[in-house]
């Protein structure tokens, strides 16, 4: 049988683009993963911030 490979997923990490522009302190940060071939570019995504208290834009960092 063939062997399944996991090079193609990534473990990536988001962080809030509207936390750093309030000021307040703190980080907020989710660890996912993604496919490197279906998805070459930097994600995307709307999550919860809990210190703000509300949906922000997340970007992927790293």
């Amino acid at each position: 049988m063939a062997k399944k490979t996991k090079e193609a997923r990534i473990q990536v990490i988001l962080e809030c683009t509207e936390h750093k522009e309030s000021g307040k302190p703190g980080t907020s940060r989710y660890i996912t993963t993604k496919n490197k071939k279906n998805t070459p570019e930097r994600l995307e995504i709307k999550k919860f911030n809990p210190i703000l208290r509300k949906m922000t834009v997340h970007k992927e960092i790293k």
